[in-house]
């Protein structure tokens, strides 16, 4: 599986000595895994002086999208490097190519030459010093981490907190949490975070709940704030 995922996102021919760098194995055991998917039924085209060639994976389903569907995937991967950490983007990045390996011939060429492009201005980003690995999991798995924040005035504070999500923008990332210390909800900017690590709670199957609760809450307090701005007449 690792062969043919890296088959997908290299770009072709891949010769075999970056197919043995990529997967970690040595060149007579990348022959032995070509032979092994061939016999298979993958079709890997190529020879071992020339490059490989994933040119039919069985284990993808067809792909099909609209040239619009097209330009959307690829702007929207293309997006991620303006406000995504590194692990983020080149996930993006090897999901899309994985994407397009499986798209017709006349499909990955509108990829390859799609008509909108996403840039914008590079804007200062704090730096985040935590393990934001450990973040994402704790938000799946749904289980506590413990946290050292520094509010903008300069004040530290320790607390356990159940991370719901987290939010990209272009200038910093935020959490939103249930914080366990205050029993309420609570957002942290990410770079603001000088410690973290495993909490003792779990909250299976909360997250969801929580979450949705939340954004109810936020979009109530919006239109009560458009109604005071706007009163009717």
């Amino acid at each position: 599986m690792r062969l043919l995922d890296t088959l997908r996102r290299l770009p072709k021919p891949v010769t075999a000595a970056r197919l043995a760098a990529e997967t970690e194995i040595s060149p007579r055991q990348l022959y032995r895994d070509i032979a092994t998917l061939r016999a298979g039924g993958v079709l890997v085209e190529g020879t071992a002086g020339y490059g490989y060639t994933l040119t039919e994976d069985p284990a993808l389903p067809p792909q099909s999208f609209s040239r619009l569907e097209i330009e959307a995937l690829m702007l929207g991967v293309a997006s991620l490097g303006a406000f995504g950490d590194d692990a983020l983007t080149t996930a993006g990045r090897n999901a899309l190519a994985r994407i397009v390996a499986t798209l017709s011939d006349r499909q990955a060429r509108q990829a390859a030459h799609a008509t909108m492009r996403s840039w914008r201005p590079p804007e200062p980003r704090a730096a985040i010093a935590i393990d934001l690995d450990l973040l994402r999991e704790a938000c799946w798995d749904e289980f506590s981490v413990r946290i050292a924040y520094r509010d903008a005035k300069g004040e530290r504070t320790e607390r356990e907190v159940m991370p719901l999500g987290m939010s990209y923008s272009p200038r910093t990332l935020m959490l939103v949490t249930w914080c366990l210390l205050r029993d309420d909800y609570r957002t942290f900017e990410v770079p603001r975070i000088e410690a973290l690590e495993r909490g003792v709670s779990n909250f299976r199957p909360r997250r969801v709940q929580l979450l949705r609760e939340y954004v109810s809450l936020r979009a109530a307090e919006r239109k009560i704030g458009n109604q005071a701005a706007h009163p009717r007449s």
